[in-house]
C-alpha cells in the first residue's frame, strides 16, 4: 500500500474516533472515509486492534516528532524545555490519544491497545503493523528526558553536569504531565516551568 493512502486511512480512524467512541467505529466506514476498500484495509492492519496500535504509535510519534521540534526552537536551555512543557500540555489537551498515553487514563471512548508486544500472524510488514510495545506513561518520561538531555548537554558534559541535566529534564517532563492532569490556572505551564528551572542548574 502507499504511504499516503496509509496516512489516509489513519486520519481516517482519528475523525472517526473524534466522533463517536471507538467502539462504535466502524472498519467498512474508515476504509469509505479513506476512499479504499475495507479488504484493503485489513490487508493493511490486520484487524481493528492493529488499527488501534497503528493509530496509537502514530499519535506518539508525531508528539515525540513535536518535542524535537521543540527542544530546537531556541538558544536558551530554560526556554527549550519550556517549549516541550508546553508542546506536551498543549498537545496532550487537544488530542485524547497523547493525553491518554501520557496519563495512563484511558476512558471507554478510545481504543485501549495492550502496551506489550503482540503476536501477529498478519502478512503486513512488521514495522507497519504496530506490534511492538507501545510506550507508556513512564517510557514517556524517559524518552522526553533522554532527547532533552541529548538536545541541551555538549558532547563534553561532565557525567554529574549530565546526571543534573537529566534531573532537570524529568522535573520539566512531570511538572507537564501534572499540567495535562490538573491544569494549572492563570500563567499556566509556563510560569510553573520556569518558577522550577530558575531554582534547578540547567
Amino acid at each position: 500500500m502507499m504511504p499516503a493512502a496509509r496516512e489516509s486511512l489513519l486520519d481516517a480512524a482519528y475523525t472517526a474516533l473524534a466522533r463517536r467512541p471507538w467502539s462504535a467505529v466502524r472498519m467498512v466506514d474508515v476504509a469509505a472515509a479513506a476512499g479504499v476498500s475495507r479488504q484493503t484495509l485489513y490487508n493493511e492492519f490486520g484487524s481493528k486492534e492493529g488499527l488501534a496500535r497503528a493509530l496509537v504509535r502514530r499519535e506518539a510519534d508525531g508528539y515525540l516528532a513535536g518535542v524535537e521540534r521543540a527542544l530546537a526552537t531556541h538558544a536558551d536551555a530554560r526556554d527549550r524545555l519550556t517549549a516541550t512543557a508546553e508542546w506536551t500540555a498543549g498537545t496532550a489537551r487537544e488530542n485524547a490519544l497523547v493525553r491518554a498515553m501520557l496519563t495512563g487514563c484511558w476512558n471507554e471512548r478510545l481504543p485501549a491497545p495492550t502496551l506489550s508486544a503482540v503476536p501477529s500472524s498478519s502478512a503486513v510488514p512488521a514495522q507497519r503493523r504496530a506490534d511492538g510495545p507501545l510506550p507508556s506513561p513512564g517510557d514517556f518520561v524517559a524518552l522526553v528526558r533522554d532527547r532533552a538531555v541529548a538536545a541541551l548537554g555538549g558532547p563534553g558534559a561532565a557525567k554529574q553536569d549530565t546526571a543534573e541535566l537529566a534531573r532537570s529534564c524529568e522535573l520539566v517532563v512531570r511538572l507537564a504531565l501534572s499540567c495535562v492532569s490538573a491544569p494549572p490556572g492563570e500563567g499556566g505551564v509556563t510560569d510553573l516551568v520556569r518558577a522550577a528551572l530558575y531554582r534547578q542548574p540547567v
